[in-house]
């Protein structure tokens, strides 16, 4: 009977119960889903934030220190709310630390620094697809530099078609005069963002089997975001809001877009191989393209045919990694 369990027991049972639900289709589709309307909806956001708290499109200092101050509140949300309804403190171990500090160093840190170091160079366009490559470069580093699971012609075709509608949907959108390039200051430092952003994924899926995936969330959000405030402040960053309650709930709620899809998605790798999971990052752009439309009447010139087709070949690439297939002893077994 449960009611003779102790309570550690009832807290393990609870979480196999939750890594089942994760684990199944059903449960994976539902999570991710919410996860990828969350991060999609940080874009027009972000931009709604800036207008708020007054910061100029080249104040790379203070826009830093906008991103640390979301962190720093995501952080303490993800560890007072899993605090209460555990009714414990979410203190790590002396053992967790060292994970904290690693996965906040790439998670929040460089990515960010890279991420707003190379967006004052790099145009919209190229940035939002140069970003979209993060969920194939994670699939990559895990199955060649992690090996923690085969590198198949299924997962790079998904990838592939992933990949080919969030290029489709961010091309089609382009502005006059607008064109695609790379430099190493702009496009550069964003790709390197999204190499972070992957070292992340590929870090919380090895790390979240050996410690608690939430706990690591919470406490890098709070570490790294605190780095990046002193580290914007000291560089001259300032936030002065010019309509106070505003400014407020929208950075109030873009902590919580952090706070819950980030330790929805720790708990999901967790369980889950990488590339099952981060196929459906490709659609946090599209999410992004869509509510964009909606809140800030952005893409208005996009065609309709040519975002349905995006989005399709998005879907198709969710479909082709997550498909059922017979599964054989060699699939069963990384590279080694």
């Amino acid at each position: 009977m449960t009611s003779s369990l102790t309570p550690e027991q009832r807290d393990r049972a609870e979480k196999k119960g939750f890594d089942r639900l994760f684990a199944s289709l059903p449960g994976l589709l539902a999570t991710c889903a919410v996860c990828c309307f969350l991060w999609g909806s940080a874009f027009p956001s972000i931009k709604i934030g800036y207008r708020l708290f007054g910061i100029p499109g080249d104040d790379v200092s203070s826009q830093m220190l906008f991103a640390g101050v979301r962190f720093i509140i995501a952080g303490a949300m993800v560890i007072i709310g899993m605090s209460a309804a555990r009714k414990k403190p979410l203190i790590p171990r002396k053992r967790d630390v060292r994970s904290i500090l690693l996965l906040a160093l790439f998670q929040t840190v460089l990515q960010y620094v890279f991420f707003y170091r190379g967006l004052s160079q790099a145009s919209g366009v190229t940035s939002s697809i140069v970003t979209a490559s993060s969920n194939f470069i994670a699939i990559l580093l895990s199955c060649l530099l992690f090996r923690t699971e085969r590198l198949t012609a299924r997962k790079i075709l998904g990838c592939a078609a992933g990949f080919g509608g969030v290029a489709l949907i961010n091309i089609a959108d382009m502005g006059a005069g607008e064109t695609l390039g790379f430099t190493l200051g702009g496009e550069g430092m964003i790709l390197l963002a999204a190499v972070a952003g992957a070292m992340s994924t590929c870090l919380i899926g090895v790390l979240g089997k050996h410690h608690d995936p939430v706990m690591l969330s919470g406490w890098q959000f709070l570490a790294g975001g605190t780095v990046l405030a002193i580290a914007a402040a000291a560089a001259g960053g300032r936030l002065g809001p010019a309509e106070p309650l505003p400014a407020l709930a929208l950075i109030v709620y873009m902590s919580f877009i952090s706070a819950m899809a980030y330790s929805l998605w720790s708990r999901l790798l967790a369980v889950n191989p990488v590339s099952r999971v981060t196929v459906f990052g490709f659609m946090n752009p599209m999410f992004g393209f869509l509510l964009s439309m909606v809140l800030l009447d952005e893409g208005s010139m996009v065609n309709p045919g040519v975002a349905a087709l995006a989005l399709a070949l998005v879907c198709m690439g969710i479909i082709i990694v997550n498909i059922p297939v017979r599964r054989t002893h060699a699939d069963s077994v990384p590279n080694r």
